[in-house]
């Protein structure tokens, strides 16, 4: 598959910034939704594939362009899997992420379990009606912790603690989490398949 302009069926300016700074090296231009005025698509399912290609599908058809989308989220393994694909609106509209933040550490304050994992599907679409969307996920495991450090990164990364590496994601540099992210992950397993 040879693309050179794909759009991003996302408003999320710091999921922009990450896919931009991946992508850019491949000669891919990658245009965020809002420049063409998509709305953002509904996300009503129980799982990150089922919303990625819908915001996929809804972003080509809007456009004429490939998509590409992802659903990502934080999933607590205390808390059955909480939030997910919730991980946006876990607190309640609007989104907000200090609110989600503060709501993920009230529930899980009577857990001893605080172990968690970012995850990551990524679907590409040719064209809205693509009958072969491109699939790849990732995943990266840490644990939730009560005080947030660090100021980079966005939504739970201030949360985020990475043991091997001895900090939170909001301590990485943006490289650094590009290598080793869920979204970086997904990334270089959609690239293998591009090729």
């Amino acid at each position: 598959m040879r693309l050179h302009e794909v759009v991003l069926a996302s408003s999320n300016a710091g999921k922009l910034r990450e896919f931009d700074a991946l992508l850019s090296p491949l000669g891919l231009v990658l245009k965020p939704q809002g420049e063409f005025n998509v709305s953002e698509a509904e996300e009503p399912y129980l799982t990150f594939l089922e919303n990625a290609l819908t915001k996929a599908r809804h972003a080509a058809r809007a456009t004429g362009l490939p998509a590409l989308a992802d659903d990502s989220g934080i999933c607590v393994n205390a808390l059955g899997g909480a939030p997910g694909v919730r991980s946006a609106r876990f607190a309640g509209a609007p989104k907000s992420d200090a609110r989600n933040n503060r709501f993920l550490v009230e529930q899980l304050a009577p857990h001893p379990d605080k172990s968690a994992y970012y995850y990551c599907v990524l679907v590409l679409v040719r064209h809205a009606d693509d009958p072969q969307p491109l699939i790849a996920d990732g995943q990266w495991h840490g644990e939730v912790m009560d005080t947030p450090r660090g100021s980079g990164g966005f939504g739970y990364d201030a949360h985020f603690w990475l043991p091997a590496l001895g900090r939170s994601v909001a301590e990485l540099s943006p490289e650094e989490k590009n290598l080793h992210s869920h979204r970086g992950q997904a990334l270089r397993t959609l690239f293998d398949k591009l090729k």
